[in-house]
């Protein structure tokens, strides 16, 4: 998508209520944060968020739509590329955990939010504020680019459940493959 090599690091995972993830995120980014939200379901539900500080968004849109472009091309690109990155990356890790787990999830179309940790993390509409957020930190290195980034998901406490008993049954099945 951007024709050079994306490194991944290992996720650091925590589970955490929304004001904790708002007091984490803000400890690591001073500056005003772009996310990729979209809402998901199925065997486990909630919602998906793709978190940059905003220049790092403003970095990763150069390098999908090319060094070219001004800053006023860009800023009129970015919403849109950030969508399309957006829904790449989380397509990709939700489809992929959806499989490793052997269940289906839907995903609703991907929106672009602005704001800090209390405003990303903050519950919408008829969203308990009991739900938690599985944190993962995970550093996207871009290959001549600083581009970093965070993925979160927004679960109630019956879907964290539902996610765990998934995830004993992968670790099970597993296991039984290698021992056979």
């Amino acid at each position: 998508m951007i024709g050079v090599q994306v490194l991944l690091s290992v996720p650091a995972v925590e589970i955490v209520s929304r004001a904790q993830a708002a007091r984490m995120i803000g400890e690591r980014e001073a500056s005003e944060l772009v996310v990729i939200q979209q809402d998901f379901t199925g065997a486990f539900a909630g919602r998906a968020l793709l978190i940059f500080p905003q220049e790092n968004g403003r970095e990763l849109v150069r390098a999908v739509a090319g060094e070219e472009l001004s800053a006023d091309e860009v800023a009129e690109l970015e919403d849109e590329a950030l969508t399309e990155t957006g829904n790449v990356i989380l397509n990709g890790c939700l489809a992929t955990m959806a499989n490793l787990l052997q269940r289906t999830l839907t995903m609703s179309l991907p929106e672009v939010m602005r704001g800090d940790g209390p405003r990303i993390f903050r519950p919408v509409g008829e969203e308990g504020t009991d739900s938690l957020v599985l944190f993962l930190y995970i550093n996207f290195a871009v290959r001549e680019r600083d581009i970093r980034g965070y993925i979160a998901m927004l679960m109630d406490l019956p879907s964290l459940e539902s996610l765990k008993v998934l995830i004993d049954e992968f670790v099970e099945r597993a296991i039984g493959e290698t021992e056979s």
